[in-house]
């Protein structure tokens, strides 16, 4: 049971309970006590996101084997394997988001760890069972959704631990350390499955069980599992991360809170939807490459490209990289499109890898971005400078805009995985996916240029902190 804590300043709150006294802008209480518990959660909030990802995205390697292990799927339910978790995931953010509030962090971070358990649990037995029908699969891509709540609670939480001047860089390496879950997966799963080329698929047994499938989720069980343990040791419960619901529901009137949020579809939605999808269109594109452990590589460079664009958004401007971002993406998709025409993989795999690329840093500079928009927001309402009642409100709204906006920017990749369903059935090729994507691009770049590059409206909207942070 846990109780309420109210420590001196510059003393530290015991583990495992409510932290009622957190100033992190008062740097005399940073300096000696919120910058270590604050760096304490954040460690162990990025190992749970982290775990999160890697069980959301689980399908995107196991279904690449399945043909070859003995299941008569056809690829228009493998892409639906694929893209289920993607929806439920992107639907399950918004609450996951206000449970942080209800809850707190620390208790939702134990409770949103240990439900990974089940997906992993559900799909260790669908591949350990032939003869599993395929719903039975659905379910167990149902439950992956789990994992993609885990970033929208994560980065909530975290926001309230770290000072404005310091939010963009913890916000930007939870994020990063999360998304990195999506390349763990792929990278590691053929590994621990025991065929890290796809080409040994050819020698399969007569009972078609060639690969060891339910290594990668009983390997992501004893993670989970792990962490939900070290959430419940380690790190703590804000009380002013307390929100009711009423208090939660005037970022949906804001209408950044909407822009926002169809930005992020083309950001974040992006980089999720090819997360997933990448093996399965590898495999699909030039059947006879190998060595499919090669797309995590996609995930990877993304990842690590977000805190690199928030760190741009922090020292230039969020908007202006954003539609570079942009810009580049629908170039990257234009270089796919040319290297499945000319049979070219090298080309093919160049250009998603500037997809990956500028989907991270666009998510970078775009997230970042969504704080000192709602601060800016309140400074300009309160005459130029904000009480601290109407910043923590601002931090609230906030918190609740991050959830939304992350859970509508997540089902982009769902988008995405239909796009190339769709495609595929329809033509036997995925290339009229890549082209409607290119034209989403074009889209989102004028929405943002529009929204929040012309000069004469950044000039009649000081509040715009997008266009200049």
């Amino acid at each position: 049971m846990t109780s309420t804590l109210t420590p001196p300043a510059g003393t530290a709150a015991p583990r495992r309970g409510w932290i009622s006294n957190w100033r992190p802008d008062d740097e005399g209480f940073w300096q000696s006590t919120g910058r270590r518990t604050a760096r304490r959660n954040l460690v162990w909030s990025v190992l749970a996101e982290h775990l999160g990802f890697s069980v959301w995205t689980m399908f995107s390697i196991i279904t690449p084997y399945l043909a070859a292990s003995g299941y008569d799927f056809t690829v228009s339910q493998l892409f639906w394997l694929t893209a289920v978790p993607n929806l439920v995931g992107a639907f399950l953010r918004i609450p996951y988001t206000a449970a942080v509030a209800l809850f707190g962090g620390r208790n939702w971070t134990i409770v949103s760890a240990a439900l990974l358990v089940v997906p992993t649990g559900l799909l260790a037995y669908c591949v350990m069972t032939p003869g599993t029908p395929y719903w039975l699969f659905v379910v167990a891509g149902v439950t992956a959704g789990f994992g993609g709540g885990n970033f929208a609670s994560s980065m909530a939480n975290i926001s309230y631990f770290y000072p404005e001047r310091h939010r963009g860089s913890a916000l930007g390496v939870n994020a990063a350390g999360g998304n990195i879950g999506v390349a763990a997966v792929q990278f590691f799963g053929p590994l621990v499955i025991g065929a890290a080329v796809l080409g040994s698929s050819q020698g399969t047994t007569d009972t078609g069980q060639a690969f060891y499938l339910h290594n990668v989720p009983l390997l992501w069980l004893v993670l989970s599992v792990f962490a939900a343990v070290m959430a419940w040791r380690a790190m703590d419960n804000l009380a002013v991360s307390r929100t009711p619901l009423r208090e939660q529901v005037p970022a949906l009137a804001k209408r950044h809170t909407w822009i926002m949020s169809v930005l992020y579809i083309g950001t974040f939605g992006s980089f999720i939807g090819y997360s997933f999808a990448f093996p399965l269109v590898i495999k699909l594109a030039f059947p006879e490459f190998n060595a499919l452990w090669i797309a995590a590589l996609g995930p990877l460079v993304g990842s690590l490209a977000r805190p690199v664009g928030g760190w741009f958004a922090d020292r230039l401007a969020g908007a202006p990289i954003t539609s570079g971002a942009f810009a580049l993406m629908a170039v990257g998709a234009m270089g796919a499109i040319w290297g499945i025409n000319a049979g070219s993989f090298a080309l093919f795999f160049a250009s998603f890898m500037v997809l990956f690329v500028c989907s991270g840093v666009a998510n970078g500079s775009t997230y970042r971005s969504i704080p000192a928009i709602f601060q800016a927001e309140a400074a300009a309402a309160a005459g130029g400078r904000a009480s601290e009642a109407e910043v923590l409100q601002a931090k609230k709204i906030t918190a609740a805009a991050l959830g939304w906006i992350s859970a509508i920017g997540a089902f982009g990749g769902f988008l995405i995985n239909q796009g190339f369903r769709i495609a595929n059935e329809t033509t036997g090729s995925v290339v009229p996916a890549m082209w409607a994507f290119v034209g989403a691009y074009a889209f989102f770049l004028v929405l943002n240029w529009w929204c929040y590059q012309r000069t004469v409206l950044v000039a009649k909207a000081p509040s715009l902190a997008y266009a200049k942070v």
